[in-house]
């Protein structure tokens, strides 16, 4: 007999939930979505998230971001049921321009600190069933000039995730989440040539956090492999 039974209105409770990122932007968005959800955010930043559990640590330092990750899945007694890795930064410009420090550092934050947490966090969801939502965007699918150190690391993201997903399958719930422009402070602090349009259509990040607490609340076995969440008219997808 088929189950047509319907879900029940809202988002389900997505359980303890490490954002990464979790003082501004997403994170911030993505950490008053589970809390709302019912859940438990705790958070890895270089700021003070205010009322909400957190560990300090540049995701530049993987070393950091690792016992930052370790400390907060402590403090959640090991119940940790999802991972969302919203931090990241960017350093615009042509690449033979950029200082090496800088770009590397976009992908120290953006790539390789995602990986430092979820290798700390990954015993935990293993014990759980628990899932991890990372976030690439659009230029992890389509490069753009002067944007080498942010593709590069973006790039890098979707390719971690999907390789992980065929690694863990049946094992971690993995969601690879392809966000475009969205109203944040990503963009403060750029030359004007490296800014949405004025008139541009960004999305609100409360509603690209929306779905990644539907993405973390979904039962064991159902898995949302990949999703792009982007403004109708995003012009760097596809």
């Amino acid at each position: 007999m088929t189950d047509v039974s319907v879900a029940p209105s809202g988002p389900a409770n997505p359980g303890t939930v490490v954002i990464t990122g979790g003082a501004s932007g997403l994170g911030a968005a993505v950490a008053a979505a589970v809390r709302d959800a019912g859940g438990r955010p705790l958070v890895i930043d270089r700021a003070d998230p205010g009322e909400i559990e957190w560990e300090n640590a540049d995701l530049a330092d993987s070393e950091s971001a690792a016992r930052a990750a370790r400390a907060l899945v402590d403090r959640a007694g090991g119940e940790v049921h999802g991972v969302f890795t919203a931090a990241g930064t960017d350093s615009c410009g042509r690449f033979e321009d950029l200082p090496a420090a800088e770009w590397e550092r976009v992908v120290r934050v953006n790539l390789f600190g995602t990986a430092a947490v979820v290798r700390a966090a990954l015993p935990a969801l293993r014990r759980t069933g628990g899932r991890l939502v990372t976030c690439a965007s659009t230029l992890g699918l389509k490069a753009l000039p002067d944007a080498t150190a942010y593709c590069a690391s973006k790039f890098g993201v979707v390719g971690f995730t999907r390789a992980l997903a065929a690694e863990l399958a049946g094992e971690v719930g993995i969601t690879l989440l392809v966000p475009g422009g969205m109203h944040t402070a990503f963009f403060d602090g750029r030359p004007d040539r490296y800014k949405p349009a004025p008139d541009a259509r960004l999305n609100k990040p409360g509603d690209v956090a929306a779905t990644v607490v539907f993405a973390l609340s979904q039962p064991a076995g159902c898995e949302i492999r990949e999703m792009v969440v982007c403004p109708s008219t995003e012009t760097s997808w596809p």
